[in-house]
């Protein structure tokens, strides 16, 4: 794990699904599986590249933790600016302090292991506002978790 400043919010047009942490085996596969068999990412105008972003936001409990219901939207970034096309939502994941946490490369297997990772990580200041999974073209796979940014010392 290592953190970062992302200094510009990231805008996402894609699909979504509502869903909660007690449903996520049962819901979110199938949500990907929607996500490859129509073809969405083709179907972004003005993408900004080829990295799907996993987007997980309008937490029931935001600010404070993930439980309760939460939004999941699965697409690619675009500028904002760019009109949303029909059948398609916009998610906005906030500039701010952001812990990252690499997946290894291409293996989509680990990135629930890796979320259960992050869970104990309690230490972490999360802001439960917007966090997301990256994968990038050549198969890397980051998991960014949104974090408040640490005091400035008087």
């Amino acid at each position: 794990m290592h953190t970062v400043h992302q200094d510009q919010a990231i805008h996402v047009f894609g699909i979504e699904l509502r869903t909660s942490n007690a449903e996520a085996f049962d819901t979110i596969p199938p949500h990907w599986q929607r996500f490859a068999d129509s073809q969405v990412l083709a179907r972004i105008p003005g993408k900004l590249s080829d990295e799907v972003y996993a987007v997980y936001t309008h937490f029931q409990n935001a600010g404070r933790n993930n439980q309760g219901s939460y939004s999941l939207v699965i697409g690619a970034a675009v500028a904002p600016d760019t009109p949303l096309p029909q059948g398609l939502v916009r998610a906005v994941i906030p500039a701010s302090q952001r812990a990252v946490f690499p997946v290894a490369r291409g293996r989509f297997d680990l990135v629930g292991a890796t979320w259960q990772e992050i869970w104990g990580h309690t230490e972490l200041p999360k802001t439960f506002i917007a966090e997301y999974e990256r994968y990038s073209a050549n198969g890397d796979i980051d998991i960014l978790v949104g974090i408040a940014p640490e005091p400035v010392p008087a």
